[in-house]
């Protein structure tokens, strides 16, 4: 178990502190902002940021123009459009057997990431700690820290990307708020089973804590696994946050519409917070990710199906190129050991991700800018870098091209 109280991962900032800024004074920018304009510095193939190169099911989008045209371009209640709150509960009652009320137990936020957001500064404060599974996506730290509560974390350890459950039960105490679970994992794309979070389930009981989980990539599961909704395990409904989002699952990542569910009380609690955040969004875009939630069984499958071609393509070409690679369970995301390729001045991931669209043509992002700096994670992560697979297969096929020729 390892503890900070500065709480962020953002890129390997010179100054860390409460008010987030970086060695001259001035806002931090992200690892993804400084990837993405190297990759179009050198006219690389972006594999570090993880958005689709295609859009979603042409009868979404098109739902999306019709509303548009139609005049839904005011402000959305601030819970979300009925049809919308409604989709989701019977998304959540189709594939899980979760019942939830669409008036009261279903928020509909602007991305996951206002829900995770909206949800932490509801329910953590200072005096408070907030668990997370390192590494972690770079938001988690930072709205951590905004809270003023202090971030424990639990490493996942390879191979798997999975935590010791010793250690888990070890690092969630009586001053544990929140216990935050991303799963389906990124940056990793470990899917943790139903025992893990059973224990998870167990620990937030024993210590009366809440349980927040993104769980953005739910339908993006591999080789026949199937993902596990914390709320459906026993003991868990009554003390869990469910947060999922339209933007992975149907390609719409720039629609920001996300979602929440869970106990009215709860909920009420992150509406709250919510309401002095964004209010409402996405107005004509809601009924459209209504209408996706209930396409059919079929089109779901497809999604990971398709994707798990992608990730496939890309192991095999990582492997001809050099790397070591960890085989992802779901997500957009696969994890390679970068350490045959480090040589002479590129001692690390990090660096070798700032060389690699200049020289390679290929862009990545390391898997210590998702740890604190100076943990035990970040260490072990050091060689490690993520690339993305959620793009064309020609895209892939491309990418795989130059890595391969850099390798050699």
């Amino acid at each position: 178990m390892t503890t900070t109280n500065t709480g962020t991962a953002p890129w390997r900032r010179a100054a860390h502190g409460a008010n987030l800024l970086g060695a001259e004074g001035s806002l931090a920018g992200t690892i993804f902002e400084e990837m993405t304009g190297l990759a179009a510095a050198h006219g690389a193939v972006n594999l570090g940021q993880g958005f689709p190169d295609e859009d979603g099911p042409v009868q979404i989008l098109n739902a999306a123009r019709h509303a548009i045209a139609e005049g839904a371009n005011q402000y959305a209640p601030g819970r979300g459009l009925p049809v919308l709150r409604e989709a989701i509960a019977a998304h959540q009652a189709r594939f899980y057997g979760l019942t939830v009320d669409p008036a009261e137990q279903v928020l509909v936020t602007t991305g996951a990431t206002e829900a995770i957001a909206a949800a932490l500064l509801a329910f953590a404060g200072p005096g408070d700690e907030v668990l997370t599974f390192e590494p972690f996506y770079d938001s988690y730290g930072a709205v951590i820290e905004l809270t003023g509560a202090r971030h424990v974390t639990v490493p996942l350890r390879e191979p798997d990307f999975l935590p010791d459950e010793d250690e888990l039960a070890a690092a969630v105490t009586d001053r544990t708020r929140v216990i935050l679970v991303n799963n389906p994992h990124n940056p990793t794309g470990s899917v943790f089973g139903a025992a893990l979070l059973a224990r998870v389930v167990e620990e937030a009981a024993r210590h009366d804590a809440i349980i927040v989980t993104d769980e953005v990539y739910e339908h993006l599961v591999f080789d026949g696994g199937r993902h596990v909704p914390v709320a459906t395990l026993p003991g868990a409904a009554e003390r869990t946050l469910t947060i999922s989002s339209a933007g992975k699952t149907f390609s719409v990542t720039g629609w920001k519409v996300g979602w929440l569910t869970g106990p009215a009380d709860l909920v009420a609690g992150v509406r709250t917070v919510k309401q002095f955040l964004t209010y409402s969004s996405g107005s004509p875009l809601q009924g459209a990710v209504a209408l996706g939630l209930g396409l059919g069984d079929d089109v779901y499958a497809g999604f990971a199906a398709a994707l798990q071609r992608r990730r496939d393509l890309l192991i095999d070409g990582l492997r001809g190129a050099g790397f070591d690679v960890t085989v992802p369970a779901g997500t957009y995301f696969v994890v390679a050991d970068a350490t045959p390729l480090l040589t002479g001045d590129v001692t690390d991931g990090a660096e070798l991700c700032r060389r690699l669209p200049g020289t390679a043509g290929v862009a990545a992002i390391p898997l210590s800018a998702f740890c604190r700096p100076g943990s035990a994670t970040d260490a072990a992560s050091a060689r490690l870098i993520r690339f993305a697979f959620c793009k064309r297969e020609d895209v892939l096929a491309e990418a795989v091209r130059r890595l391969q020729a850099f390798g050699h």
